[in-house]
């Protein structure tokens, strides 16, 4: 059908460009001669030719028009073949191209109308100009599409940048103050994979100090040794150690008061008591909690590898032995109280992780 439309306009194209020929060949007898072609000629006759001009145009029109709308449509489903190959940069500013080359050929036809009074010079004069606009148009654009890119959106790149260069600063590491009398934290920050700024609450000094003035032995020394290690963080680590006020109308106890100043620095709450941690999970506070941390550094252990230990007591079951690794890993040996206290060499059984460690089962070679 689209096809038959086409033809349709073609042959109508046909029937008024016979006569256009016609009165285009009569103005340039008549410049050449210096008289009026039209005058020369009686009206029927002058008739005569342009009705003929017509007919003979569009019979060629029909027959052209089949292989004239053939080379079209195949031309147009090439084009859209390739078109839809192209990526979307490419695409983008060839039709921001063609725009502005049509905008441009525009103007000039307009100017080129002006000047030039013979309408149809004027009119090829046209036709070329929106041709040549429209393919500089496109081809400068497209060709010199990176450097238009880079500078039609520097702007965005460098506002994304700045927004990794904000997510890549480390955040602050707020600690509690289980973490600080394990110690631990002390030597972990030591080796630098900890980044940010180490951040004191001033009621955790308060708790700290409340343990260090204890009457109960146990606690006093506990309070005193993270008061030592808290001494070692601010003097002796290579990093930032600051020591915050927290909200004088912020209620709660210790772990709710470092909660919720966690969430107001954007912080993450370093800790190795298993309650904060799954208070703050339920929060959504992040944690970095060191027991985890010391879980994940320890060397993997499989059932049926062989090592050798040394069995320190008894288990709670008859027979069983208990044994230590370097790092503090317990080893239940089965039938391992004969081999007391002297290097033995076992074969593992089973490994169980757990919340609170990892506990290896194993049994004499």
């Amino acid at each position: 059908m689209a096809k038959k439309i086409a033809r349709f306009f073609i042959v109508l194209l046909g029937l008024f460009i016979g006569p256009g020929i016609v009165v285009l060949v009569f103005e340039v007898l008549s410049k050449l001669n210096g008289t009026n072609a039209y005058a020369m000629l009686l009206d029927w006759v002058s008739l005569v030719i342009f009705i003929m001009s017509g007919i003979l145009s569009g019979l060629i029109f029909l027959a052209l028009s089949k292989p004239i709308v053939d080379a079209i449509f195949n031309a147009a489903g090439q084009a859209d073949k390739r078109l839809s190959k192209l990526p979307a940069h490419v695409v983008l500013p060839a039709t921001a191209g063609l725009l502005l080359g049509l905008v441009v050929a525009f103007f000039l036809s307009s100017l080129v109308s002006s000047i030039i009074m013979v309408s149809w010079i004027a009119g090829i004069v046209n036709l070329i100009i929106y041709i040549i606009c429209v393919y500089l148009g496109i081809s400068v654009l497209v060709r010199h599409r990176p450097e238009l890119q880079s500078g039609f959106f520097r702007r965005h790149r460098e506002d994304r940048d700045e927004k990794r260069k904000d997510d890549s600063i480390a955040r602050p590491k707020l600690l509690d103050t289980s973490v600080i009398i394990d110690g631990r934290i002390f030597d972990i920050c030591n080796t630098g994979i900890i980044e940010g700024v180490l951040i004191i609450p001033d009621f955790i000094l308060d708790e700290l100090r409340h343990i260090a003035d204890s009457a109960d032995d146990l606690k006093r020394n506990r309070g005193r040794r993270g008061l030592d290690v808290l001494k070692r963080i601010q003097t002796e680590l290579n990093m930032p150690v600051k020591i915050v006020q927290a909200d004088a109308d912020d209620s709660g106890d210790a772990d709710a008061k470092l909660l919720n100043l966690a969430k107001k620095m954007n912080g993450i709450v370093v800790t190795n008591d298993f309650n904060l941690n799954k208070v703050a999970a339920v929060r959504n506070v992040p944690v970095l909690n060191i027991n985890e941390l010391s879980n994940a550094i320890k060397p993997v252990v499989l059932p049926g590898e062989e090592m050798k230990v040394t069995v320190v007591k008894e288990g709670k079951e008859p027979g069983q032995g208990i044994a230590y690794l370097d790092d503090g890993t317990m080893i239940v040996v089965e039938e391992g109280t004969k081999e007391m206290n002297k290097p033995v060499a076992v074969i593992v059984t089973s490994v169980i992780q757990t919340a609170a460690g990892r506990m290896i089962f194993a049994k004499l070679k």
